[in-house]
């Protein structure tokens, strides 16, 4: 039965279920097709949603329009099993819920089928027939459904080679001779490093979004958290690496409220204390500790780390802050947290040492490579301040980080 509400409404809510259902769907299919049949999964799940478009700007919306998708996509998978076009040995080995064609008719997209689907699907991906960035970009965009040009961010490269880099890992995951199958414990664990990169990249786009107006994306942080969270709950995933990764996640999340309000940015100094989210910093406290049962320290135990000294009053909070990212650059060196380390460096060493080791990093396409500089440069050197900050504001996508670096460049200019 639909609702009596009016197609705009509709309009306004298929974007935000293609990006929280579509992937979730395409790896439940894909659970029933195999994964050598990944391109019909997706050709199910979007003819889903274009159904959804076109019934619901007639009729308005369903009374539960997520149900109504997954009823949608077990019709059209139905239709697929009975229609004898697909010979594929995969579907001789259909998962336990569905032994054969018939059974589909009782089968239903349950919400555990669903998050066992994803889980199940990310490492599934994460298969060593690809180069570790290939099964990274491809779980970036199967399950956590980026594009193109947000999986080209997040590896600071172009489109053009992120579309070729999919292509070629898609193909080889098709030409695989790989069965449906429940993972054994020796797949989950080597196929773990390349899962939790995904997932912190997958919670970077939404914290530090660079391709939407919109500053945080709180639904891939959502996303991203509950990813990890499921690993914790698996005892072969239930690593320290694993609790660590959750830890930093806690921490950042913390302080979405205080670090954007009406539509601004508000600068870590400049947030209130009172805004930060105490149930989720006191959850990161859990999972830190508990990754510190062990005496492995990865970079997830080092930035968990280095957000957990962030929140604290400690007067040598800083010196730690420095300390830590030595030792992140040692374990894992990456231009971003030689970036930030240089703001660590600046509050323990002065704003010209860091100016000097900023610079040498060139990362003159970064637009916080420029607006850390913007900083750095504004008590001494006010031209050079404001032509990084202009070069801040010409590379950024979001428009409340524009309108806060405006702010700075404007008080500037006096």
């Amino acid at each position: 039965m639909m609702s009596d509400k009016s197609s705009p409404i509709g309009d306004e809510l298929l974007p935000h279920l293609f990006r929280t259902e579509y992937s979730k769907m395409t790896a439940a299919l894909c659970r029933l097709f195999g994964i050598r049949n990944i391109d019909l999964a997706e050709d199910i799940a979007s003819e889903t949603f274009l159904k959804a478009t076109e019934i619901w700007s007639l009729n308005g919306l369903p009374e539960n329009p997520v149900a109504w998708l997954y009823v949608v996509a077990k019709n059209k998978a139905k239709d697929y099993f009975k229609s004898n076009k697909f010979v594929d040995a995969d579907f001789e080995q259909l998962s336990e819920s569905i032994s054969n064609n018939s059974d589909i008719n009782e089968f239903e997209f349950s919400e555990s089928f669903i998050e066992d689907s994803q889980l199940e699907m990310i490492f599934r991906v994460c298969s060593p027939i690809n180069s570790a960035e290939s099964q990274v970009c491809l779980v970036l965009q199967i399950l956590c459904g980026f594009s193109v040009e947000e999986i080209a961010s997040a590896f600071l490269t172009n489109k053009e080679t992120i579309k070729k880099r999919l292509y070629r890992a898609k193909e080889n995951l098709r030409t695989q001779s790989l069965g449906i199958y429940k993972l054994n414990n020796y797949e989950l664990s080597t196929r773990l490093d390349n899962v939790l990169t995904s997932i912190y990249l997958l919670f970077n786009e939404g914290y530090f979004s660079s391709s939407t107006n919109d500053l945080i994306r709180k639904e891939l942080c959502a996303e991203a958290m509950r990813l990890a969270y499921f690993l914790t709950e698996n005892t072969i995933t239930n690593t320290p690496k694993t609790n660590a990764l959750l830890a930093l996640l806690c921490y950042q999340s913390s302080r979405f409220d205080a670090r954007q309000k009406s539509g601004e940015v508000i600068l870590f100094d400049e947030q209130n204390r009172d805004d930060w989210e105490q149930e989720l910093v006191e959850k990161g406290n859990h999972y830190l500790i508990t990754a510190c049962s062990s005496r492995e320290v990865s970079k997830y135990h080092l930035e968990a780390s280095i957000a957990y000294w962030h929140i604290s009053e400690a007067e040598d909070k800083w010196d730690k802050i420095l300390q830590l990212y030595n030792q992140l650059l040692i374990v894992e060196y990456s231009p971003v947290a030689a970036l930030n380390r240089t703001f660590a460096l600046s509050k323990v060493c002065g704003n010209a040492q860091a100016i000097k080791e900023a610079e040498k990093l060139k990362l003159t396409s970064n637009r916080y490579y420029h607006s850390l500089l913007g900083y750095l440069y504004s008590p001494t050197n006010k031209v050079k301040a404001m032509e990084h900050f202009q070069l801040a504001i010409d590379q950024s996508k979001s428009n409340a980080e524009k309108a806060q670096l405006q702010k700075y460049l404007s008080k500037l200019r006096g």
